[in-house]
This record gives C-alpha cells, sequence and structure tokens, in this order.
C-alpha cells in the first residue's frame, strides 16, 4: 500500500522565529491563517501556525459509559463520577504534542464537486454514491456542495496524486491524528472549539441520539440526519476551518491502537503514520452521532478499505522551504 506522507516537513529550526513565512510552488508567500488556493481543483487552504497543544480527552470528558469504536459498544467502560462524566480508554491519555512541522488545512471537508473533478480527469477511478439513506424518507441524494462520501483511504491516495500533479509536488495529503486535533482545537482546551456544550446551529449532530446519550430531552437540538454542504452552518472554530465536529468523519494517516501511542511532536507522528496499519483513526464525528461523539477527542477506527456513508475527509499541505526574507 502507499502511504499518503511524505518527507517534505520542514522543521521549526529553519522557520524565521519573528514572522513565519512559506512558499509555494507558484512563488507566492504566506503566512499563518492566510487563506489560499494554489491550483484551479486546489481545496482552499489555512496556514496552520507553530505551537504545541493537549492531545486527547480530559479528565472526565466524556458523557457517555459506553466506548463505541465504530459501531462496536465496547463498554461499560470507567465509572461514573459525581458529576455524571467518564472516562473512554481510547481517547487517552492526554499528552502535550509539539508540532514541530509547518503545514497547512484544508478549510472544508472535501466536497462531491472536488472529488468528481478527479474522476473527470481520469485521476480518481472511484465514482462514489452521493446519496445517504434516512429512516423516515429513504435514499436523500446529496449536492455538489456536501462533502465526499462512501470513499475510502485507499480511494483518498489517488485524489492527494492527482492534486500533487497540479502543482508539480509532493506536498499535499491526508493529515496525522496530531495534526487534525491540533487544527481542529485552534488553541482552545474545551470539548468543542466553541466550548464544552454545541448548539445545532453550530455543528451537524443528531438531537435524538443526544437524548438517547444522556437520557432527557434536548428539544432545541435538531436531527437532520444527512451531512450538510460545507459553507452552511456557523460551524467554524476560531482559526476559520468549518465542520471540524460533526457532519462526517475524517479519515487521518495516524494508526487506531486503541489508545494514544504518547508522542512528543508531530514530525514524530509523520514518521510512525508511514508505517502503516490495520485500522486508522477518524476524527470528528458525523452527522449521526450524539453530541458527545463530535467532541475533538472522540475516535473511530476504519480500514483503509471502509467505504461509508458518515466517511469523508479533508487534506493538509507541507512545505518544502521558508520564503526568503
Amino acid at each position: 500500500m502507499t502511504l499518503l506522507c511524505s518527507s517534505l516537513l520542514l522543521p521549526v529550526s529553519s522557520v524565521a522565529q519573528d514572522v513565519e513565512s512559506y512558499l509555494l510552488t507558484d512563488g507566492r508567500t504566506v503566512t499563518p491563517f492566510v487563506r489560499f488556493r494554489e491550483c484551479d481543483q486546489c481545496p482552499e487552504m489555512i496556514v496552520m501556525p507553530l505551537g504545541s497543544f493537549m492531545m486527547g480527552a480530559r479528565e472526565g470528558e466524556s458523557w457517555s459509559s459506553l466506548w463505541d469504536d465504530w459501531g462496536e459498544k465496547k463498554g461499560p467502560v470507567g465509572q461514573e463520577g459525581p458529576d455524571g462524566l467518564y472516562n473512554l480508554p481510547n481517547e487517552g491519555p492526554q499528552h502535550r504534542v509539539l508540532m514541530d512541522t509547518s503545514y497547512v488545512t484544508a478549510v472544508n471537508e472535501v466536497t462531491h464537486a472536488e472529488w468528481m473533478a478527479c474522476v473527470q480527469e481520469g485521476g480518481c477511478s472511484h465514482s462514489p454514491d452521493h446519496s445517504v439513506s434516512t429512516f423516515e424518507k429513504g435514499y436523500i441524494h446529496l449536492g455538489p456542495d456536501h462533502p465526499a462520501i462512501n470513499i475510502s483511504l485507499l480511494d483518498i491516495e489517488e485524489y492527494v496524486s492527482w492534486l500533487n500533479e497540479h502543482v508539480g509536488a509532493d506536498v499535499y495529503r491526508l493529515p496525522t491524528e496530531a495534526e487534525w486535533e491540533y487544527a481542529a482545537r485552534a488553541g482552545t482546551t474545551t470539548r468543542f472549539a466553541q466550548g464544552d456544550v454545541l448548539t445545532s446551529d453550530q455543528a451537524n449532530f443528531s438531537g435524538d441520539t443526544t437524548e438517547h446519550n444522556r437520557g432527557r430531552p434536548f428539544p432545541e437540538l435538531i436531527t437532520r440526519a444527512i451531512p450538510v454542504p460545507v459553507q452552511t452552518l456557523d460551524a467554524a472554530n476560531p482559526w476559520g476551518l468549518r465542520h471540524m465536529s460533526g457532519n462526517v468523519y475524517e479519515i487521518t494517516l495516524s494508526c487506531h491502537l486503541g489508545h494514544h501511542i504518547g508522542l512528543p511532536t508531530n514530525s514524530a507522528y509523520v514518521a510512525h503514520a508511514a508505517q502503516g496499519c490495520d485500522r486508522y483513526v477518524a476524527k470528528g464525528g458525523a452527522y449521526n452521532m450524539a453530541m458527545d461523539g463530535v467532541r475533538l477527542a472522540y475516535r473511530t477506527r476504519p480500514t483503509d478499505d471502509t467505504r461509508d456513508s458518515t466517511l469523508g475527509f479533508r487534506i493538509v499541505r507541507e512545505f518544502r522551504e521558508t520564503a526568503e526574507e
């Protein structure tokens, strides 16, 4: 299997310490939080700042007593505390990660239109079913601006190769779990980048499943039962990334080993991802999950050939060199 990971990461030591600036393949200079689109077919990207963060769930973060691992109930896994909160074993141990390599993250999940551009040019061989089965309305066909679904990690390999051909460099790939969670948290330490609870205006998750999960009514929450177009809802985190909680799971390069492996740096996570694995980490939860299941620490474990209507992706980009001052 060909991994979606290259060795073009830029060490912190080679970055100007006063202003982080980087060169794109077309000669443009970009700095943290700048948005850009590198080619007509490329998704819109945002440059991430360097820094560090606490990866994984804090003590007593989950509202659920069951470890739900890709449809398999593993619990009960913990003793309920006085505040009704639990620890899920695959979300820890929490540990600090230094983001010692520079990268950018896509503003949105890759859309169906972006995926089909690859199919139409012959870069992607898989034309996915772009519909979702619902209990009340049967199959609902989604539009071009909905996230691409029913696409596996193996399919995504073709997509990133196609993008890299367009820019003439091996720079686009899937994120590591550390890159995904650092970008998703955007400097926050709460369950979600928007705080410790979400509204249905901020993320696409299931109100019905939240009521079942919490054992009480939440009449203010909505159950949409399908993904929403990537530009809808007030779904941006403080760094401008949208739908990091809910809508569709986003698969990463990182291996799911049942717990965090506790690596200290992002470059170590990139190196570990190059080994490949049987199960990969997917993050962010999906439209059919309870609010608890779209927490930024939540993890599930698809295989590299899993295609599912709840599973999508977003991409990241590495840098070759800093811009000249």
